[in-house]
């Protein structure tokens, strides 16, 4: 079994804690069928895959993914990407996945050096360095290229996106939260903010935020509006364009989010490319009520 990535440093107050919905997507990435569906969907003699995923928050599924990409792909050459309104997500997301990688990195190289110890030679140094050189060799976690701040997959062309990974806000609401204009451009939030350490080791602007402030963006995370659908029919509108011809998006849906409908409705959708396909490839224990959760599969099948 997959560890599940730590998100003790995650600033809760202000990003969506991992629950339920995170866990679904971790445990249907883990499935037997999902990763041979994904091994099959991008061999190794094919181009790098580049998976994105929409609203990180904490980081923990992009971290899981990133940080086990050979065992879930068959490949580790995976770059990933995290796009999430908020630029705290966006901090804690990028922490999540460098802690992931190191924790995978560690247990490899211990792995390795205890094989390398079984060994019998002659030359024991020799065959420890051969056994480092083979770590290397056979690293096991994909590479995070950058997550950043911005709206859906906006700041990506089009065509790019092999994986998409999208938990939406979907809990019905009345009304859509609006990002506050002081937290859209942390670098132009001059007045009172703090100063953090970036990875470079070089101090940097973090925005100072209120109570009424914090509350917007953990509402951000869960206010899908109408049906609980609005962002989520926002993203599904641009899938079409996101994806490449050979790319998959994963979606997470509740049951008054009507997930029949919106996969009859992709099924409708036309393409020169093949066929487009939706099937639910993971669910939630519940069996009633409108929270029961299922995590919808969406491609283009080629003839």
């Amino acid at each position: 079994m997959l560890p599940t990535p730590s998100t003790s440093h995650v600033p809760y107050s202000r990003v969506y804690e991992p629950a339920e919905d995170s866990f679904l997507l971790l445990d249907t990435f883990s499935q037997d069928s999902e990763t041979s569906f994904l091994s099959d969907r991008f061999p190794t003699s094919s181009p790098t895959p580049l998976l994105l995923e929409v609203g990180p928050g904490s980081g923990v599924v992009l971290a899981f993914l990133t940080a086990h990409a050979a065992t879930l792909f068959g490949r580790s050459d995976v770059l990933t990407l995290g796009v999430d309104v908020n630029w705290f997500a966006c901090e804690a997301a990028k922490e999540t996945v460098r802690r992931a990688v190191k924790e995978a990195e560690e247990e490899e190289e211990a792995a390795a050096e205890g094989e390398v110890g079984k060994r019998d030679g002659e030359n024991n140094g020799e065959a420890e360095g051969e056994g480092r050189t083979q770590n290397t060799r056979n690293r096991k976690s994909g590479r995070l290229l950058a997550t950043a701040q911005g709206d859906l997959a906006s700041p990506l062309r089009p065509g790019a996106v092999d994986v998409l990974v999208f938990n939406p806000p979907y809990v019905p609401t009345d009304e859509l939260p609006t990002l506050p204009k002081e937290l859209a451009d942390p670098a132009a939030a001059t007045p009172a903010v703090a100063t953090t350490n970036d990875d470079s080791g070089k101090r940097k602007p973090v925005p100072k935020t209120t109570y009424a402030q914090d509350s917007t963006l953990l509402a951000l995370a869960y206010a899908g509006g109408r049906d609980g659908m609005e962002v989520t029919d926002r993203l599904l509108a641009a899938v079409p364009d996101i994806l490449s011809q050979r790319g998959v998006a994963y979606v997470l849906l509740c049951a008054q989010n009507r997930p029949e409908e919106v996969k009859a409705r992709v099924r409708a959708w036309e393409s020169d490319g093949g066929r487009w396909m939706a099937e639910t490839v993971g669910s939630s224990g519940n069996k009633a009520g409108w929270e029961r959760l299922q995590i919808v599969r969406i491609w283009r099948a080629v003839a």
